[in-house]
């Protein structure tokens, strides 16, 4: 007899046997290669975020092992994905992603500034390190960027995803985010792949950078490699549950965006949209709605 876990019966051999013999199929089936290791690419990335930022580290943290660990785990990670993907790997693109992340770091400590002289509920650089979710996914999104910049496969839209499901903020590896910016709050937002943002932007939840529509070749084939997404250039507020779509779609310097626009079109520096606004009604609780 096989007995089930919790409140189940207990199940007879011939019984559980019959139910595995239904997944038999699936369980023949085998991979030639596997993609890179998850846990090892969440110890990774968890290892170089307490090395680029050390109020991090608890004591007995140093950084010569975390070092360590990043030089393994990124090294091993890009060699797979490499190889699952069926390109040759010599090792140069794991040589120009280590030398890179001093520059990334200086441009996280930017971020950082942003966050908090942008935030008036900020009340040192340290809560915004440890406590804020824009933070978390640039921090994920310009590594990962590196990687996608180097053309590393597959790894830099694994590394997104996973600060996708962490934080609700999902930029794609291949857009262009330039320096000291800011994503407030930040669940919703959606930065697509041929995005660019400017220095000193700020974005706040539920913000989307889109697609407008989608081309399609002759063969009838999703068209792939133009520009697709909007740019913002620098200094822009996009406030919250704003969508901005298309790749010809430039939103000016300085321009501000307010909450729910529906936007397709072009804006001039300077300038400042806003929508319709829904009419609101205040009732005393007796009333009839």
């Amino acid at each position: 007899m096989v007995v089930a876990a919790g409140i189940f019966s207990p199940l007879s051999h011939d019984a559980f046997a019959t139910r595995l013999s239904h997944l038999a199929p699936l369980a023949a089936q085998t991979a030639v290669t596997a993609p890179p290791c998850e846990r090892r690419l969440v110890e990774s990335i968890a290892a170089l975020r307490h090395l680029v930022f050390p109020s991090l580290r608890a004591p007995g943290e140093f950084g010569e092992a975390l070092s360590q660990t990043v030089v393994a785990g990124f090294a091993e990670l890009i060699a797979e994905a490499c190889h699952v993907c069926g390109e040759a790997d010599d090792g140069s693109r794991a040589d120009r992603f280590f030398a890179s992340v001093p520059a990334t770091s200086a441009l996280l400590a930017l971020d950082v500034e942003a966050a908090y002289r942008g935030d008036p509920a900020a009340h040192s650089e340290l809560e915004v390190v440890v406590c804020y979710p824009g933070i978390r996914a640039l921090f994920v999104y310009r590594f990962a960027h590196v990687l996608d910049s180097l053309s590393v496969p597959l790894l830099p839209r694994m590394m997104c995803e996973f600060a996708h499901r962490e934080t609700g903020i999902d930029i794609h590896p291949s857009a262009r985010i330039g320096s000291a910016v800011f994503i407030d709050h930040g669940s919703g937002v959606v930065i697509g792949q041929t995005a660019v943002i400017g220095d000193r932007c700020r974005i706040y939840q539920g913000v989307t950078l889109g697609a407008k529509s989608f081309d399609r070749a002759a063969d009838g084939t999703m068209r792939r490699g133009y520009k697709r997404h909007p740019t913002l250039e620098s200094d822009v507020v996009v406030y919250a549950g704003a969508t901005i779509l298309g790749g010809d779609t430039v939103i000016g310097k300085g321009a501000v965006i307010a909450g729910g626009v529906f936007l397709t079109h072009s804006v001039p520096a300077g300038h400042l949209v806003t929508g319709p606004r829904s009419e609101l009604r205040v009732l005393s609780m007796d009333a009839t709605l």
